[in-house]
């Protein structure tokens, strides 16, 4: 019998007891048997760590201090052993054939390094259905596809907003090519992580809902809800783009493009944060005259209200 390739599960958490246990029942209860999963607890002050205790040796336990998103996406990389990774966050669940459907993609598909999906969203307290994300709007998502976007992305285009971490696949050997990343990118990770292997490596799109997204009160930014969600979404776009910058010279048109979005926000509502000031004057200092034009022409475009008004109800800012 062909020895199955082992995938880590690596599911990210930060004071979410009430929701944990359920996230790693879903994890431990695959219909593909050889699957380790790794918790990491980012210093959680609830519940958490106890209940991750008592799992005992089902799981793969990482206790850390309090460092936000990307740090950990690091630590729970540097201690998977899988050859496919599957991310999780810890206030969402697998459906039990996920891991199934995503191993007979990468299986039939030698050539990719990444495979990404829709997910199904619901309200956390009532599982009452609210809808369910577009992973690539640019597609036809009637049918599973594979994907390309290198080209697109070296020319600058930027086509859909990145799907929720616990929609994204990776081959190990992929992921060793980024991580670790900064850990500046706070939040910001899942947008670094989505378009650096969209640049380095073709991909799979699985038109399967084979995760149910909980949205609760503390997780509005998946509805794209609100000003704390947009100041929130322009910080990250600014910081992705300025180390995806320093990490792949080759997306400058793409990162400037990225830049420009997030710095839009901040052209029409001003900047009040030191760090955003900061990132926005540092990267202005290494662009060209004609990237600065570029740049300033599309972020005076989206600053726009009316258009800021018009992209937010069409849900793409």
């Amino acid at each position: 019998m062909v020895k199955q390739p082992l995938v880590s599960i690596i599911i990210n958490n930060y004071n979410y007891d009430r929701f944990l246990p359920t996230a790693i029942d879903s994890a431990l209860n695959q219909t593909y048997s050889s699957v380790e999963v790794i918790v990491v607890d980012d210093g959680s002050t609830d519940n958490s760590q106890d209940i991750i205790r008592n799992y005992d040796n089902k799981i793969v336990p990482v206790l850390k201090k309090n460092g936000d998103h990307a740090s950990t996406f690091n630590a729970g990389f540097s201690a998977s052993q899988g050859e496919i990774i599957c991310c999780l966050d810890a206030d969402d669940r697998f459906l039990p054939e996920k891991v199934t459907q995503v191993m007979e993609v990468f299986t039939s598909h030698p050539e990719i390094g990444w495979c990404f999906h829709p997910l199904k969203l619901v309200n956390s307290a009532t599982e009452a259905l609210l809808g369910v994300t577009r992973a690539f709007p640019m597609l036809n998502e009637d049918i599973s596809t594979p994907c390309d976007f290198r080209t697109q992305l070296r020319k600058g285009k930027l086509p859909f907003y990145p799907p929720s971490t616990s929609a994204l696949c990776f081959r190990h050997s992929l992921l060793k090519q980024i991580l670790p990343m900064p850990e500046i990118l706070r939040q910001a990770a899942d947008r670094y992580l989505t378009y650096g292997t969209l640049f380095l490596s073709p991909g799979f799109f699985l038109n399967q809902e084979l995760t149910i997204q909980g949205i609760h009160n503390t997780n509005d930014g998946t509805l794209r809800q609100g000003q704390n969600f947009r100041q929130r979404k322009a910080r990250n776009q600014l910081v992705a783009a300025y180390l995806l910058r320093l990490k792949f010279p080759e997306l400058i048109k793409f990162t400037n493009r990225l830049f420009a979005r997030g710095f839009s926000y901040y052209l029409f509502n001003g900047i009040e944060e030191l760090e955003e000031k900061k990132l926005i004057d540092d990267y202005y200092k290494s662009a060209t005259l004609s990237a600065k034009l570029t740049i300033a022409l599309i972020a005076t475009y989206h600053s726009r209200p009316w258009k800021k008004v018009q992209l937010y109800k069409s849900g793409t800012i």
